[in-house]
């Protein structure tokens, strides 16, 4: 068992509330003060935890109740926090926001599985004494969420400080701190959110610095110390864990797509690779010339490969690298960025050609959670493999393809492409809550290297 320790949770009014800024900064805030901040973030998220990372210095994890269950949300939380003074949780839109389907979802619902404190972020540029009663609201929706105190973001001077607290101190609620307007403090945004941390960790750092400076000068740190350590002691169970895949010929080689066009892979789907066998290695789609020598497969997950479609097609040596893994029948998994990668053209650029379709930009934005059903074997498992899921983006393929069928809160599709080799599609899948799916794909990867003999199940 792994004792979950003292932890909070940042969670905002509503979306744009300056809850990620906020979270983040507390989190390189406390590092820079000598605790060890480690960092989850709520939802199917990956670019808000790339900033918690350069914040941190550790891997940042997703809490996501809807992929996972709740009763995974202990477990992952205390894999996050291990070895750390605290738990910051980043929450996803507003704390009681979550899935349509009213399923298990939101940052509330997480800071229940954890027994977490809540740190309200507000934003009070347009507000005084109402305040209170947005708090107050917030407080008492839910009894079994602990809102235990506030943040207030966007102050616009001393006085307005001095009011907004006190009609909060009316209200008991304790501020932990006022940070004023300031526009340098804007994070830079692109259509999906913030920009992936990979296309400029300098800036970040840079920016990170500012940030938790006006924080350290503004919030009372070691009250939210405290807060922290108020919650109770958590036992979790470690979550489940792929079997392993035993061959004689060693570890299946799996090539992992990365740089600033690839940089979507949750930390845990790495490990749980890494646990049922995998080699890991990783490669650049728009520098390097060939995938790494001894790839058996390839796992390609998202990012932003339409602002590097240049690139990408320029490289003509991993093009074609990769339409040789494809040939010999090396085993390839691809989601979302990757999809877009694999297929013939993206935006009129040629691509890989792996994936027998034309990818663009600019059909409106497809975002959800989604169940999913397999329609045929693909590395993943046999046809009729179950796999909850979340997509997001802006791009279509024509064709979309039937791989899978597709449930969400608009109905039922189908999409993406498969073969016994291949999975390429737009869904995100989270292996802490399939480790059956890790193995399959390790599995896969391993019948697909030449010489590699894999163990029997008793030899497991």
């Amino acid at each position: 068992m792994t004792v979950l320790g003292p932890r909070l949770v940042v969670a905002g009014t509503h979306s744009g509330v300056g809850k990620t800024a906020v979270a983040t900064g507390l989190m390189a805030a406390f590092r820079r003060r000598g605790w060890q901040a480690a960092s989850a973030k709520v939802g199917p998220d990956f670019i808000d935890p790339g900033y918690h990372s350069i914040a941190t210095g550790r891997p940042a994890r997703n809490l996501d109740p809807w992929i996972c269950g709740t009763e995974l949300m202990g477990p992952l939380a205390a894999r996050a926090g291990e070895g750390a003074d605290l738990l910051v949780v980043e929450g996803v839109m507003g704390l009681f926001d979550g899935a349509a389907d009213r399923t298990p979802s939101s940052t509330a619902e997480v800071a229940k599985c954890i027994d977490a404190p809540v740190v309200l972020v507000v934003d009070a540029a347009s507000v005084s004494h109402s305040v209170a009663a947005l708090v107050h609201g917030y407080r008492t929706w839910d009894p079994a969420v602990r809102v235990a105190g506030v943040i207030l973001n966007r102050v616009g001077s001393d006085d307005h400080e001095a009011m907004l607290r006190a009609a909060l101190g009316e209200s008991g609620v304790p501020v932990y701190g006022a940070l004023r307007r300031d526009d340098s403090m804007r994070w830079r945004s692109r259509y999906l959110g913030l920009r992936p941390v990979a296309e400029d960790p300098a800036g970040v750092r840079c920016a990170l610095d500012r940030l938790a400076a006006a924080i350290a000068g503004s919030c009372d740190l070691e009250g939210l110390v405290r807060l922290a350590r108020s919650a109770p002691p958590l036992l979790a169970a470690p979550p489940p864990e792929p079997r392993r895949v035993v061959g004689e010929k060693g570890s299946p080689r799996v090539a992992v797509a990365a740089g600033a066009a690839f940089s979507f892979s949750y930390p845990d789907n790495l490990e749980a690779l890494g646990a049922a066998g995998a080699e890991l290695v990783s490669f650049d789609p728009c520098l390097d010339e060939g995938l790494p020598a001894g790839t058996s497969a390839v796992l390609a997950g998202g990012g932003f490969p339409e602002l590097y479609a240049e690139a990408l097609a320029d490289n003509l040596p991993m093009l074609g690298s990769m339409a040789d893994h494809h040939r010999r029948g090396g085993v390839t998994w691809a989601e979302c960025g990757g999809l877009l990668w694999l297929a013939r053209s993206l935006d009129g650029s040629a691509m890989a050609g792996v994936v027998d379709a034309d990818a663009t930009m600019g059909g409106g934005r497809v975002l959800g959670y989604r169940s999913a059903t397999t329609t045929c074997r693909s590395p993943l498992g046999p046809a009729g493999t179950e796999i909850r899921g979340h997509e997001f983006h802006y791009s279509a393929t024509d064709p979309d393809g039937d791989a899978m069928v597709l449930t969400g809160r608009h109905g039922t599709t189908t999409g993406g492409f498969a073969t016994p080799s291949l999975l390429a599609s737009y869904l995100h899948v989270h292996l802490a809550a399939y480790p059956a799916i890790a193995e399959a794909f390790v599995s896969a990867a391993a019948r697909s290297s030449p010489g590699f003999e894999q163990a029997s199940s008793a030899q497991r």
